[in-house]
């Protein structure tokens, strides 16, 4: 009897010690963290760790067990899948400033860790990674040292942000009504938050600088766009894609490597659906042409030629080369054979006959003839040589005359009947004059 005691004392002891490690287990798929191996599978890391500090008692940290233990099963050998007892170690959770749990992490080779702030299921959570795991690898890419001092020696401290100061008389024209993506930054001069930003948003911003706009809202000198776009805290980044008029929160880290891949990664969801616009007035040729790199403009054949189903075929194909190219500065408009007689006579049409199509460059002052057949893999050949460099452009000789036209209403053409006249009306008049005479 006098055992039993002490049994008891080392039943609880190891029912307390089983308590503490029950959310990870020793074949967990999880690399279990404590203060002697933090440095050398965190912080030494040459590759992506994400690290859960946890409590065993917590109930979110209970239900995330499965989710991350999934998470890294997927991500074994892509990066690495951690957690930290920050109830036993307390100390390492209080030098990361961990105030609630779970609390989740994510370090990279020579950067301060960043908070994941994202949806707590598996596929978020990989997503996340994946992020991360690409913005490392273009910075190797790129030549980038991946330690902390290198990386602050290599920055430009001279060169000025690429992000665009917005206010309630630009926005709407240069950010609402632009095809372009657009990240935007809400802010507050006194946030510090924000002021923590700052240095990674500039970096972001010129690092996306020619691929997606980046601008910036001083919510203290702007109320009215911080109440029309429900701004709520600082800093709030707001993505703004195809869909200008519902804009997509960003929840992602606040770091520059971590802002670039996301907004490149919108960058190829929220591209714009492609377009074959009928050129019928000067307006679509200033809109669709004007701006473009390279206006493509076919000419297609008389409705009373191809009638309408030859020419909606035309149609879908031009629509179809307009979608493999949907990613390029380039734009696809189109005129019934005679309608813009000015511009045709301008790039020589005429001698190609119809359907035919030139590449025209309105700021160059230049076109170049599709010469080949008008045929699917033709074009995207013709579009693919125009825009290498134009080895047979032609001048343009002067601005073309664009005129209004009724645009096509998707029926067939109908031959105008001339009035019938008969042999006796033709000839009455000088049958009159015979009669006459007689």
């Amino acid at each position: 009897m006098r055992g039993l005691p002490l049994l008891t004392l080392i039943l609880f002891s190891l029912k307390l010690i089983a308590s503490v490690n029950a959310l990870y287990g020793p074949s967990s798929p999880v690399v279990q963290l404590t203060p002697s191996n933090f440095k050398s599978k965190v912080l030494n890391s040459h590759g992506v760790v994400l690290v859960e500090f946890f409590a065993p008692w917590c109930g979110h940290c209970k239900a995330l067990t499965p989710t991350w233990e999934k998470a890294a099963s997927v991500l074994k050998g892509v990066a690495t899948v951690a957690a930290l007892d920050a109830d036993a170690h307390r100390s390492l959770a209080q030098e990361y400033e961990i105030s609630g749990f779970p609390t989740i992490k994510v370090f990279a080779p020579g950067k301060p860790p960043v908070n994941y702030e994202g949806a707590r299921d598996v596929k978020a959570i990989v997503n996340f990674a994946s992020q991360q795991i690409k913005a490392l690898l273009k910075e190797r890419l790129n030549g980038k040292a991946t330690g902390g001092s290198s990386e602050k020696s290599s920055e430009k401290k001279s060169e000025p942000s690429a992000s665009i100061e917005l206010n309630s008389r630009n926005f709407d024209e240069l950010v609402l009504k632009s095809k372009d993506l657009w990240v935007v930054e809400f802010y507050a001069p006194w946030c510090g938050h924000c002021k923590k930003l700052a240095p990674e948003w500039k970096k972001a911003s010129n690092n996306l600088k020619g691929k997606v706009k980046l601008g910036h809202v001083d919510c203290d000198a702007e109320k009215s766009l911080m109440s029309r776009f429900n701004v709520q805290g600082f800093p709030t980044i707001l993505v703004f894609g195809a869909d200008k008029d519902t804009p997509i929160p960003y929840e992602g880290a606040r770091t520059a490597s971590a802002i670039e891949s996301y907004a490149l990664e919108q960058l190829e969801t929220n591209v714009a659906p492609p377009e074959v616009v009928e050129l019928t007035g000067p307006d679509v040729m200033e809109e669709k042409c004007g701006p473009a790199a390279i206006c493509f403009v076919s000419f297609l054949p008389d409705i009373l030629d191809s009638k309408a189903d030859g020419r909606n075929k035309y149609l879908e194909m031009l629509l179809s080369v307009a979608e493999k190219f949907k990613r390029s500065p380039y734009s696809f408009v189109w005129s019934a054979a005679g309608k813009q007689s000015d511009l045709e006579n301008r790039v020589g049409v005429g001698g190609y006959g119809y359907p035919a199509m030139v590449a025209l460059n309105l700021k160059k002052g230049v076109y170049a003839p599709l010469k080949s057949a008008f045929g699917r893999d033709q074009i995207i050949e013709f579009v693919k040589e125009a825009g290498l460099g134009g080895k047979n452009n032609l001048a343009l000789e002067g601005t073309p005359s664009i005129t209004l036209t009724e645009p096509w209403d998707g029926k067939d053409g109908q031959i105008l009947e001339e009035d019938e006249f008969s042999l006796d009306e033709l000839m009455g008049d000088d049958d009159t004059s015979n009669k006459d005479e007689l």
